[in-house]
């Protein structure tokens, strides 16, 4: 009797859904904890941490350990948090970017070559930076004109909005 061996694309199958599932529980987990630590409540519980570790100074004779626990666990608690943050700010980055392409593409008048240009280089994205730059500066005079005139400017506003 001979046994079948699966073939190899069914191993490579369930070896790719399994880490799919871990890679979808860890971002799960993360945008939890992302969200989590956006509370006041997690505040709150950072200050009462902070407040029984100096409660405890004068138990512990504010000793070297004493010392190390809040700076480790500081340490580890930011560390943590760097690669949280970057992984909320990306995804953020990501669906604005979706979003002001979808945006781009609906308007006629768009310039669609502009969909995606996060991926030039600094000094390319200067170079259209300062050619939106003076297109604002020429329409600029529209802004004054919808400012009602029974609205009182303050004194230093006219400054601020001459072009130069």
């Amino acid at each position: 009797m001979e046994t079948t061996r699966p073939d190899k694309s069914a191993r490579t199958r369930k070896r790719d859904a399994g880490r799919d599932g871990v890679k979808n529980r860890l971002e799960r987990f993360a945008g939890w904890v992302t969200g989590w630590a956006g509370r006041s409540a997690a505040f709150a519980l950072a200050c009462a941490i902070i407040v029984v570790w100096l409660v405890t100074g004068p138990i512990f004779h504010y000793s070297d350990t004493w010392q190390l626990v809040i700076n480790t666990g500081t340490t580890i608690v930011t560390f943590l948090m760097v690669f949280l943050i970057q992984n909320a700010q990306n995804r953020e980055s990501k669906a604005i970017h979706i979003k002001l392409d979808e945006i781009i593409l609906s308007l006629r008048q768009a310039r669609n070559e502009l969909i995606d240009i996060e991926h030039l280089t600094e000094e390319q994205l200067d170079m259209l930076a300062a050619r939106y730059t003076k297109v604002a500066a020429s329409h600029h005079h529209k802004l004054r004109e919808t400012i009602a005139p029974e609205v009182p400017e303050a004194p230093d506003a006219k400054a601020h909005m001459t072009v130069k």
